[in-house]
């Protein structure tokens, strides 16, 4: 029933995945519904669909644990064809029989968007959702995620293109201002046809480790800004002032065309991706995970609350995949018992769920996540794990 955040992409119907263990949790549960059990105690007899809602908070409205959510699809699957189509106006109504629960939406046809017309003015335009269907989450949550900080090994980084002088002498550069940058190798800036022309730039990278092996798994590059190329790199020959040949290397000119903060000589670029049609379809995993958070978003960060992004230690490599939901797991205190006279006691209280985190942009190694919910601070060292 959840559909996927989909940032930046046309207005647009859109197909989204669904696991085949996904579609036979929803079949299964379609037959038999839910136990009663599994609602969350003031789950609503009915509800209507508004603006502003998101799947996940409908999800956690009716469930336990709105990670859940092929089961809350399978309690309407006859009547909502399509998981991704839930709209605004939609009414929805939970059925209680033989202590198991199912959830109805007020017509077995509805299965697409709101045919009110529309008078719009002839021009290009981005929808953040296709049709006006419902977010999964609130996607400005996450957006400036899968734009501005970037996980590369060291090596690409330093491959990159520099930026190595501005116009006049200028120290820091902002939009508008124009600069030279060159590259080495494969990464020369040539301006030749289908060659990059969009560029991210980025400060030098911070090593982020393992907080247990202290290995470096990558490095978070600092997004600053953007800037476009204008003339590429090339050379040509000079006489220099001893009557001497030589070859002058004549730097790519480049525009800054945003700015996060000003940029400096020793910046580095890196093309422009192309932009993504992206889903996010929450889910516990499919295989068993053991990671840790190994940094909170933000330098000045050191406790991470709801609705903040943190980096796990595990990526591509170890199976995880956009929208795996897990649990975050906050070690027990070590602590001291003295409650019998005479004798102190070392012991370790046991470790606590403290809430969930979805993954939602994973590199080889490590994985951006968002905190969905939380009780106490997430903090670096915080384990996390499948949410069963």
């Amino acid at each position: 029933m959840l559909a996927g955040i989909l940032i930046a992409q046309p207005a647009q119907a859109q197909n989204f995945p669904i696991t085949a263990n996904q579609k036979a949790t929803a079949e299964q549960v379609a037959q038999t519904g839910v136990p009663i059990g599994d609602l969350m105690p003031n789950a609503p007899d009915s509800y209507t669909v508004k603006r502003g809602d998101t799947l996940w908070a409908i999800s956690g409205m009716y469930l336990k644990s709105a990670w859940r959510w092929p089961e809350l699809w399978g309690m309407n699957l006859q009547d909502v064809r399509n998981p991704h189509r839930i709209y605004p106006g939609q009414q929805l109504y939970l059925e209680k029989k033989d202590g198991r629960a199912t959830l109805r939406a007020r017509s077995s046809t509805f299965d697409g968007p709101p045919t009110e017309t529309l008078r719009v003015s002839p021009r290009t335009r981005y929808e953040g959702l296709a049709n006006g269907a419902l977010p999964t989450l609130q996607s400005n949550l996450i957006e400036p995620f899968l734009a501005e900080p970037i996980i590369v090994d060291e090596a690409t980084l330093l491959a990159a293109p520099r930026i190595v002088a501005a116009r006049e002498g200028r120290v820091l550069l902002s939009r508008g201002d124009r600069a030279y940058a060159r590259g080495e190798g494969n990464a020369v800036l040539t301006g030749e046809k289908g060659a990059p022309f969009e560029y991210r730039v980025f400060r030098n990278a911070t090593p982020l480790k393992d907080p247990v092996t202290k290995v470096v798994l990558g490095y978070e590059a600092q997004y600053v800004g953007k800037a476009e190329l204008v003339r590429g790199e090339s050379t040509r020959p000079s006489v220099n002032s001893d009557g001497k040949a030589q070859t002058d290397i004549i730097p790519a000119t480049i525009d800054i065309v945003g700015a996060k903060e000003e940029m400096r000589v020793g910046d580095r670029l890196l093309p422009e991706p192309p932009r993504q049609l992206l889903s996010f379809t929450p889910r516990a995993p499919e295989q068993a995970i053991e990671g840790v958070i190994v940094s909170v978003y933000g330098s000045a960060v050191r406790n991470a609350a709801q609705n903040q992004v943190v980096v796990i230690n595990k990526g591509t490599a170890e199976g995880i995949q956009s929208g795996y939901v897990m649990a975050i797991i906050t070690d027990g205190d070590r602590v001291v018992d003295s409650t019998v006279a005479g004798k102190k006691t070392p012991i370790k209280l046991p470790d606590e769920r403290n809430g969930l985190l979805m993954v939602f942009r994973p590199f080889e190694h490590l994985s951006y996540a968002l905190i969905l919910e939380i009780k106490d601070g997430v903090k670096i060292g915080d384990r996390v794990t499948n949410p069963r």
